[in-house]
């Protein structure tokens, strides 16, 4: 009888079994890493605010960074109060000539994008909104130059429409609307957008999800001629954080920040100079100055608006010293007013103002602080004097030598040669002193009502 041994060996069956196990384990693995690197992110970048220098310079470095790591995709999701012309013409071009595709968001939804939207959106790769926003302003976009003939203006005007008709060739949409903005102002809505023939943007989505849904399978064409297939399914987006100096600047540059660092450092000067503190609000009135400079150099200021807040803060400090009763204070508040209304250039950045309702607290506030300080300065003006010789008037006095009408009365501690106003004075008796002069007092004698309870 033959006994079969069972070998602790695989047999050559089974090894060959495990080696194209093995082997097709490794592939597997191999492919799902290669897909996984060649799988491209997405980047995000948001901002909500005024479109000013500073904020461009975010959107610039986030545009290079996706440029930089070869992103599949930008999305720029803005949601822009206000915007300066000049800066968003620039990052429009950036956008135009990136080479990843940018896609403009604007939203939430029922958010109006105003001028950004008009620049931004056209140079876009992919332009989309949200339901229910919209999107351009109803003056002018494109902004005369002082100086130039009707001829320059006019070629300036064309050069920028030309602007518009190439991208809307790039990205077959509608740039119809773009000669009525330019000459005389346009407002579209998102629904008014897609409908348009051909659609001036390229779609509408509630929010970045549903954006990234419907961006999937999507081919872009870039300013060097490439052609790229967006594969955005299920993406998760690498979000671009604002840096913790570009937030700084950014809230400088905001319009109502840059108001109140004005009126605060006024106030500051202003209560230096009320009750002196060895320059300790004086220092800080100059840093908050300067936080002010730095927020009105990324926005186009109106100087003379800002020489009205000046002009404001030296009527209210002249009524501590001029008698006209308030006056000067109420000249003071309604040119301030009227500054920060026109702090900032409309032409050229619009939607960039003061909040109106800030506007109108900061004039209560100031008002009620120059009040307090005349009421103040009139009650250290009418309140009598304590110290040296002016001090004795309306003091009681002792006769010592019989006044008749001069002779010598004692009061706080010291002898003093004296005349009697009302006929003559007995030693021992009290006087009032009315006056002082030449080291010579004036004195009265008491009526009978002040003898009964001298003070």
């Amino acid at each position: 009888m033959v006994q079969h041994r069972l070998s602790p060996y695989p047999t050559p069956q089974w090894r060959s079994v495990w080696r194209y196990f093995i082997i097709g384990l490794l592939w597997s693995v191999l492919v799902t890493g290669i897909a996984a690197q060649s799988t491209q992110p997405v980047y995000v970048a948001e901002y909500e605010g005024v479109l000013s220098t500073y904020a461009a310079g975010y959107l610039r470095r986030a545009l290079h960074e996706a440029e930089a790591a070869n992103a599949q995709v930008l999305v720029m999701q803005l949601t822009p109060h206000g915007a300066v012309l000049e800066e968003v013409r620039k990052l429009a071009n950036d956008i135009a000539n990136a080479r990843v595709p940018v896609v403009v968001y604007i939203g939430p939804s029922g958010h109006d994008a105003g001028a950004a939207g008009s620049w931004l959106l056209p140079a876009a790769h992919i332009a989309a909104m949200a339901p229910d926003s919209r999107f351009g302003i109803a003056t002018p976009l494109f902004v005369p130059t002082m100086g130039m003939s009707n001829d320059t203006q006019e070629l300036l005007l064309n050069e920028q429409l030309q602007q518009f008709e190439v991208w809307g060739q790039a990205h077959n949409r509608n740039v119809d609307w773009a000669d009525t903005a330019l000459r005389s102002g346009f407002i579209a809505t998102a629904a008014q957008a897609i409908e348009a023939q051909p659609p001036i943007i390229d779609l509408v989505a509630r929010d970045r999800t549903e954006l990234l849904q419907r961006l999937e399978g999507r081919v872009v064409t870039l300013a060097d001629g490439r052609q790229i297939t967006l594969a955005t399914l299920g993406a998760r987006p690498f979000v671009v954080e604002v840096n913790l100096l570009e937030a700084f600047l950014i809230v400088l540059a905001n319009p109502t920040v840059v108001f109140l660092l004005l009126i605060m450092a006024g106030l500051a000067f202003y209560a230096e100079f009320l009750s002196p503190t060895v320059g300790i609000l004086a220092g800080l009135g100059v840093l908050l100055l300067i936080g002010a400079i730095i927020g009105m150099i990324a926005l186009p200021v109106q100087w003379l608006s800002v020489l009205g807040i000046l002009i404001a803060f030296g009527l209210i400090a002249a009524d501590l010293f001029v008698p006209s009763h308030g006056t000067l204070t109420v000249i003071g508040v309604g040119i301030m007013i009227a500054s920060a209304l026109t702090l900032f250039d409309a032409t050229q950045a619009p939607g960039v103002v003061v909040a109106l309702w800030v506007i109108i607290l900061v004039a209560m506030i100031i008002a009620i602080f120059a009040v307090t300080g005349v009421w103040l300065a009139l009650r250290s003006r009418n309140r009598p004097v304590t110290t040296g010789q002016e001090g004795l008037i309306g003091r009681l006095a002792e006769v010592r030598q019989r006044l008749d009408p001069e002779g010598m009365v004692f009061v706080e501690g010291a002898l003093w040669r004296a005349v009697c106003e009302n006929g003559t004075a007995e030693a021992g008796e009290w006087v009032r002193v009315t006056g002082i002069y030449a080291l010579r007092l004036t004195v009265r004698r008491l009526e009978p009502s002040e003898l009964s309870s001298p003070s």
